[in-house]
């Protein structure tokens, strides 16, 4: 049983510095990331500022992060496509306009939360 427990740490160990460091790449090769990380803190700021409850104020940080998270994903699927070929082509393109698309919907969907919570 300790064979298994000592198995788990060190997966779980190996996929913590595995995330850090896509994050540090991602933040290190793509401006949108870094756009939307500075508008993710002014986000929470502002929810901080406001005087909203404090399920607002999550709802607020958590589709906030969902961008990142999107935005993760869509230099996950540029690189890869990067990496199988330079060259253009419409599949390449195609997934490359997917993964913006996700980014774009998710900050739309942070948007509408937004107005929701200060409108109703």
């Amino acid at each position: 049983m300790a064979g298994f427990w000592k198995r788990q740490v060190v997966r779980v160990s190996n996929a913590t510095i595995w995330s850090i460091a896509g994050a540090r790449a991602t933040w290190a090769s793509e401006a949108n990331f870094r756009q939307w990380t500075l508008a993710n803190v002014l986000s929470a700021m502002l929810a901080f500022w406001l005087d909203l409850s404090g399920l607002e104020r999550a709802v607020i940080i958590g589709f906030g992060l969902m961008i990142l998270v999107a935005e993760l994903a869509n230099t996950a699927i540029e690189t890869t496509v990067d990496r199988i070929s330079l060259d253009q082509h419409p599949l390449s393109r195609k997934a490359k306009d997917i993964g913006s698309a996700v980014v774009a919907l998710s900050a739309l969907i942070a948007l509408a939360v937004w107005l929701l919570i200060l409108f109703g």
